[in-house]
């Protein structure tokens, strides 16, 4: 088994976890594989878990304190990770994202982050009040990379696509560049429609995303003010998977949806000409 250096326990109550599970392990003088059978898992899965790439579930926890006659302290953990903040969950987050095979978003309020331009995000980044938000750009520029390897499925309120975020301008492209990327095979991207026959529907209050791949099942991200939650209990994300299929019940077609985002283009469209128009007043 390998013996990597585990995670900080200080770092989070995931890494809390993943510290004391190799604790616990090599305190009982038990292998990897010996573990990984004591929680119907690989050698390699208990590796990762300690290592802090994978999660340890509410399921597994519940055998490990059976085995290890814990007193239940493993289930408790895991109760406590999955229902704190995670101070770590964008570089957890970000793991997940680079192994996916599929990602499903949903965006009630801005454009998602693998749909972004460059403009667009600076400004969103500016907009929340970072000083320097160049590292941060070019970071979600390149986790667009991601694009060329999963399957992307985006849903988006509408209101996603009115709000005003930079100039017109910036909006205009960040609107087009949304369309050209929806002709990728691999990508959809479907539209929330702001009617009173939509309604409230579930999601209205933060987002969320389900991350899917060949080695780790599937985990869910909500999000919230101030930080946000990576789900990997496989009980939990079945919930959440629920979730977006009832949001996705309220998205319009394909087809309709890229209208509806053309019609809004095109209002952003006759903003930058009368920006356009007063510049060259002002010239005068």
């Amino acid at each position: 088994m390998a013996t990597n250096t585990p995670p900080n326990p200080k770092d989070s109550m995931w890494a809390f976890i993943a510290y004391y599970l190799r604790f616990c392990r090599t305190q009982r003088a038990l292998s990897g594989e010996a573990t990984g059978r004591l929680i119907n898992a690989s050698k390699a899965t208990v590796s990762r878990i300690e290592n802090g790439v994978d999660r340890l579930d509410g399921q597994r926890a519940s055998l490990l304190d059976k085995a290890w006659e814990t007193g239940g302290v493993f289930s408790l953990l895991v109760w406590y990770a999955s229902i704190d903040h995670d101070p770590q969950w964008l570089a957890q987050y970000k793991t997940f994202e680079q192994r996916a095979r599929i990602i499903r978003i949903f965006e009630p309020l801005v454009i998602s982050g693998l749909l972004q331009t460059e403009e667009y995000a600076r400004a969103l980044f500016i907009g929340g009040g970072m000083v320097d938000p160049e590292p941060f750009v070019a970071e979600r520029m390149e986790r667009q990379g991601v694009l060329d390897r999963a399957f992307i499925m985006v849903l988006l309120s509408e209101t996603a696509l009115g709000w005003p975020v930079g100039s017109p301008r910036i909006m205009r492209e960040q609107l087009a560049h949304v369309l050209e990327v929806a002709e990728r095979p691999n990508v959809v991207v479907h539209v929330i429609p702001q009617t009173f026959e939509t309604n409230a529907y579930p999601g209205l209050d933060g987002g969320l995303k389900l991350v899917t791949g060949d080695d780790f099942g599937e985990v869910a991200y909500t999000e919230s003010i101030g930080g946000g939650r990576l789900i990997s209990s496989p009980v939990e994300v079945a919930e959440y998977a629920i979730l977006f299929s009832r949001i996705s019940a309220k998205a319009l077609p394909e087809h309709r949806s890229r209208d509806l985002i053309r019609a809004a283009m095109e209002a952003f469209s006759d903003d930058v000409a009368k920006e356009q128009s007063q510049r060259d007043t002002g010239r005068k």
